[in-house]
C-alpha cells in the first residue's frame, strides 16, 4: 500500500519563517515573554483610509459575488498606474493578474513558466519560498551563492558560474529578503543584459521596492534593461509597503500570453481573490501615500539601531542593510561557545537555544541557504526590538 501523502507534497519543506513566528506567538499566548524577530510583517496597522474602504466594500452587494479571475478592473488599472508612477514600468491591464498575496504570485509564475527539469537560478541567501515553489512546479532550483564581503549583492559573474543549458529563469530580488542588499542600478542593467544574451527569463520580486535607505536606489529590472524584451515577470503586492500582510493581495505583471495562461491556471485553483481585500488595495495604491514614508522612516531608524547593537556583541558581525526590514548577521563566532552551560554547533541549534534560554525567536540561516547566519526582522516595536537584543548581549557579552 502506497503512502497516504504524495511524494511531491511529502518532499516539501515547511515555511521556516512562518514556523518560527507561529512558535513565538504560541509561547506569547501562554504568557511567555517571547520577543519574535521571525516574521516579515510590519508592526503598524493598515492605514485608516484603506480600512475604511474595506468596511464600505463589505456592505456593497457587488462584492458578495464572483468577479473576474484576473482581478477587479479598478485594481488592475490602479496597478498599471502605480507601476508607471513608482518604477516607470509601462504595462496595460491585460498584463496584470491579481493574486492571493505575493507568495501566490511567485508560485503562479513558476507553474506558468516551468517544464519538468527546467533550472531556476536563485541567489543565496534566498527567501525560503523560492526553491520550494520551483520544486512544486517541477523545476530544479539552483542556488547561486553570494558573498558577505560583497554585501550579498548579485553580480553577473556569480550567475555565469551556475548557468547551464537548462537555465530557464533567474529570480532577481532587490531589496533582498533576507539580507537587505540593494543591487546598484548599473549592475541591475548588466544582469538584465546577461539574461537577455542567454535567453533566460527574469522573475523580478519587487515587494520591498519602497523600503530603501540611505544612498541606495531600487530600480525595476525590465525598465533599466529593456534588452530582456518580453522575457520578464514582475511580482509585487501591498503587504510590506502598506502593512497589509493579512489582506492577501499581490499581483504578477508580464507578457500578455504569460499572464493569460496564469489567469487560466488561477481560474482552476482560487478563482478571484477576496473582493473586499481588492477594494482595500485600490484605496492603498490610489490614496494618500504618506503612511508608506512614515513606516519607511521608522524602519530606517530601527535598522541603524539593530545593526549597531548586533555589532557590539562579541562573536557577531552584521553589515548595515540597505533595504527591506531585516538584518542578516553572521553568528559563526557564537558557535561552540559556552552559553549558560549550553553549546550550539549550528545556527539552527543556536536559534533553538536562544528561544529556550532568553526567549527570543530568530530564523536561522539554514532556512535561507546560508548556515551560520540569522535573519532578524526589525519590523517590530522599538522597545521590544531593543529588549530582545539586550537579552542577547547579556547572554553573550559585548566586545
Amino acid at each position: 500500500m502506497g503512502s497516504r501523502i504524495s511524494d511531491r507534497v511529502a518532499g516539501l519543506a515547511p515555511s521556516a519563517t512562518l514556523a518560527v513566528d507561529a512558535k513565538a506567538k504560541a509561547l506569547q499566548a501562554r504568557g511567555e515573554p517571547v520577543i519574535g524577530y521571525g516574521a516579515g510583517e510590519p508592526d503598524f496597522p493598515t492605514p485608516g483610509h484603506v480600512v475604511e474602504a474595506a468596511a464600505w466594500a463589505c456592505a456593497q452587494p457587488v462584492n458578495h459575488k464572483y468577479t473576474p479571475t484576473a482581478g477587479l478592473p479598478e485594481l488592475r488599472a490602479a496597478i498599471v498606474e502605480k507601476s508607471r508612477r513608482d518604477s516607470g514600468l509601462d504595462i496595460t491591464s491585460d498584463q496584470v493578474l491579481v493574486t492571493n498575496g505575493g507568495k501566490h504570485a511567485v508560485a503562479t509564475a513558476f507553474v506558468t513558466l516551468l517544464d519538468p527539469g527546467d533550472e531556476v537560478l536563485i541567489p543565496a541567501p534566498y527567501w525560503t519560498t523560492y526553491p520550494e515553489a520551483v520544486y512544486l512546479a517541477g523545476g530544479r532550483p539552483v542556488a547561486v551563492p553570494l558573498s558577505e564581503e560583497n554585501g550579498f549583492r548579485l553580480r553577473v559573474e556569480d550567475l555565469e558560474r551556475y548557468r547551464t543549458a537548462r537555465s530557464k529563469v533567474l529570480v532577481f530580488v532587490s531589496p533582498s529578503n533576507p539580507t537587505g542588499a540593494v543591487v546598484a542600478p548599473e549592475e541591475v542593467a548588466a544582469i538584465g543584459r546577461w539574461a537577455a544574451e542567454h535567453g533566460i527569463w527574469v522573475l523580478a520580486d519587487e515587494i520591498y521596492e519602497h523600503l530603501v535607505y540611505g544612498s541606495a536606489t531600487q530600480v525595476s529590472l525590465p525598465v533599466v534593461a529593456p534588452e530582456v524584451g518580453d522575457r520578464w515577470v514582475v511580482v509585487n503586492g501591498v503587504a510590506k509597503s502598506y502593512a497589509m500582510t493579512g489582506w492577501r493581495v499581490g499581483w504578477l505583471a508580464g507578457p500578455r500570453d504569460v499572464v493569460a495562461a496564469a489567469v487560466n491556471y488561477q481560474s482552476q485553483t482560487t478563482s478571484n481573490i477576496s473582493n473586499v481585500s481588492q477594494r482595500a488595495a485600490v484605496a492603498a495604491l490610489n490614496g494618500d501615500q504618506s503612511a508608506v514614508e512614515e513606516m519607511r522612516l521608522a524602519f530606517d531608524r530601527r535598522r541603524q539601531t539593530m545593526t549597531a547593537m548586533l555589532n557590539a556583541i562579541d562573536g557577531v558581525r552584521c553589515a548595515e542593510p540597505e533595504g527591506a526590514f531585516y538584518c542578516f548577521p553572521n553568528v559563526e563566532g557564537l558557535l561552540g561557545r559556552d552559553l549558560r552551560g549550553q553549546r550550539a554547533t549550528t545556527s539552527a541549534e543556536l536559534a533553538e537555544l536562544l528561544l529556550t534560554t532568553i526567549q527570543i525567536a530568530v530564523v536561522p540561516g539554514e532556512a535561507f541557504g546560508a548556515p551560520g547566519y540569522f535573519r532578524l526582522s526589525y519590523a517590530l516595536g522599538d522597545d521590544a526590538m531593543v529588549e530582545g537584543l539586550g537579552r542577547l548581549a547579556e547572554l553573550v557579552g559585548g566586545r
